[in-house]
C-alpha cells in the first residue's frame, strides 16, 4: 500500500533542534550515531519525519555539474544507525553513482547488510521521484521486506517496500536454485 504522509512544518523545526542538540529520544543520526526506534521495523512517525530530513540535508551534497539533479539518500539499519549518501556525476556519464548506493555501500563497509528503511529525497515538486532500476536491485540485494519512503522537497511521502519497488526480483538466494544440466 502506498501512503502520502505530511511533514508538518512546525514539527520539522523541532526535529531539526532535536537532531542538533543530540536528543537522546528516537535521534536519528548519520554514521556510528544510533537511533532509538527498539529494533522494530515499524517506524515511529518521528523517525520517519528525522530520516527523510536527513535525506534532504544528504542531498545538499550531491556533486551532479552535469544533470543538475540533486539527490540524497537516508539509510537505517537493524541496528538503528543512519547512513547518507547523495548522488555523484562524472564527466564519462555512466561512472555517476546514485545516492542510494552512495548510502547501502557505505553501510556495507562499515559491516551492515540488515535495514529498515531507506528515504530518498530530490528538488521535483509536482512528482516523487522513485530509485532508478540499477538502485532498486541494489537494494534487493538485502532483502526485499524493508521500507522505502519516496519524498517530496516539503517532507510529504509514499511509502512503500522493496518488494513493491521490484516485484518478481533476482535475488542473492535465486543462485541457488536447482538448474536443469547442460
Amino acid at each position: 500500500m502506498t501512503i502520502i504522509h505530511p511533514i508538518k512544518s512546525n514539527l520539522s523545526r523541532g526535529i531539526t533542534r532535536s537532531i542538533s542538540q543530540r536528543s537522546s529520544m528516537d535521534e536519528v543520526k548519520s554514521g556510528q550515531r544510533k537511533t532509538r526506534d527498539e529494533g522494530s521495523r515499524a517506524l515511529s512517525s518521528e523517525t520517519v519525519q528525522k530520516l527523510i530530513l536527513q535525506s534532504q540535508e544528504a542531498k545538499k551534497n550531491a556533486y551532479c555539474p552535469y544533470s543538475q539533479f540533486r539527490v540524497g539518500a537516508a539509510l537505517l539499519t537493524v541496528d538503528n544507525k543512519v547512513f547518507t549518501g547523495c548522488n555523484v556525476e562524472n564527466a564519462c556519464y555512466n561512472l555517476g553513482i546514485c545516492a542510494e548506493r552512495i548510502a547501502i555501500s557505505k553501510a556495507v563497509s562499515e559491516g551492515y547488510k540488515n535495514f529498515k528503511a531507506i528515504a530518498v529525497a530530490s528538488d521535483v515538486k509536482d512528482h516523487i521521484v522513485s530509485p532508478c532500476g540499477g538502485c532498486r536491485q541494489f537494494m534487493r540485494e538485502f532483502g526485499t521486506d524493508w521500507d522505502v519512503y519516496l519524498s517530496h522537497p516539503d517532507g510529504t511521502y509514499r511509502k512503500m517496500t522493496v518488494e513493491e519497488l521490484l516485484p518478481f526480483s533476482f535475488g542473492p538466494e535465486d543462485l541457488s536454485k536447482k538448474r536443469v544440466a547442460h
